[in-house]
């Protein structure tokens, strides 16, 4: 079967790459054996709808043209379907096979893998791989996360999207209507930045935090999309990374490894308790929440309070 496809798919392709002029999807059918094969008009429809598609994800380019009686042909240009020469050295080279080592895990890996196989076609120099020979450590970007694919998505399409959230100091998921800007990836967590239409402002999500299908809406955008677009700053100002105060906290022995990470110091209090100090900005309380019962806030008096107003928040749900 898989023979059979590649041989259709070749025919196809020389057959649209060969004409001076628009085919119709009659002389298609007259011209390649398997097409003459199909059952009826619906089979052979479907069975080329599939094929112009795989062509189009392959790379080549095919035009639909509608003639003056409004009958529809097809055909791909040479012109539209050769690279230029291409001019990289093996250094250019190498540095383009490691990006794509990048994605190999991701929604990204076979279109870098087909863009790498397009450009050696073309001429791009085979580089000796030194960093899959000399080094221990790979590049690897992973995505777990369901809703990456369709996000990636619509932010190059620039669509809205709609998806079900959860704070992280709510018992459950609320609804957001957001105009996706970029995706990034921060501290092995992905994140979205985009406009959040039910909040008038421009928002964070963590792409762990979603649930469900991410669904796609009609329309244009209804806010600017900024020529930059800083997630990272903008996520290490709610995780309080650019804080300039510091909380004291009391953490039970043996949990909240990501706070002690970022401890300035620790002290051991006896009887399954230590004594942590840690920066403070915008968004600790949201983080402290998420440990529970694990942690008791010292100081300052308003951290205190803004985590016990999210704990009865979520206490009331």
């Amino acid at each position: 079967m898989a023979i059979a496809k590649a041989e259709r798919l070749m025919n196809l392709a020389l057959c649209l790459l060969g004409t001076r002029r628009p085919l119709s999807k009659r002389e298609l059918r007259g011209s390649i054996e398997a097409y003459l094969e199909a059952g009826s008009d619906d089979s052979f429809n479907r069975m080329f709808e599939r094929d112009k598609d795989d062509l189009r994800e392959l790379g080549l380019v095919i035009e639909t043209v509608e003639n003056l009686d409004g009958d529809i042909g097809y055909l791909a240009r040479r012109d539209s379907n050769r690279l230029p020469p291409i001019t990289l050295d093996a250094e250019e080279a190498a540095a383009l096979g490691l990006a794509a080592k990048v994605w190999q895990q991701a929604r990204l890996a076979g279109a870098a893998s087909g863009a790498l196989q397009k450009l050696r076609a073309a001429g791009m120099p085979e580089a000796e791989d030194d960093y899959e020979v000399h080094s221990a450590l790979e590049p690897r970007i992973p995505v777990h996360e369901a809703a990456f694919e369709p996000l990636m998505l619509a932010c190059r399409d620039r669509r809205p999207v709609t998806f079900d959230y959860r704070k992280g100091n709510a018992a459950r998921p609320e609804q957001r209507q957001v105009e996706p800007w970029t995706l990034e990836c921060w501290r092995g967590h992905w994140y979205l930045a985009g406009w959040d239409r039910d909040r008038g402002a421009e928002r964070v999500f963590r792409l762990s935090r979603i649930s469900g299908r991410v669904r796609s809406r009609a329309g244009a955008f209804t806010a600017p999309v900024p020529d930059a677009v800083t997630v990272r700053e903008t996520v290490e100002s709610w995780a309080g990374e650019t804080a300039t105060r510091t909380a004291r906290i009391r953490l039970r022995t043996g949990a909240g490894y990501p706070l002690r990470s970022r401890a300035i110091s620790v002290r051991e209090l006896g009887d399954g308790w230590d004594e942590l100090e840690i920066p403070y900005g915008h968004g600790l309380d949201a983080w402290l929440v998420e440990f529970g019962p694990d942690v008791i806030v010292g100081e300052p008096a308003d951290l205190r309070a803004d985590v016990m107003d999210r704990l009865r928040a979520v206490a009331k749900d």
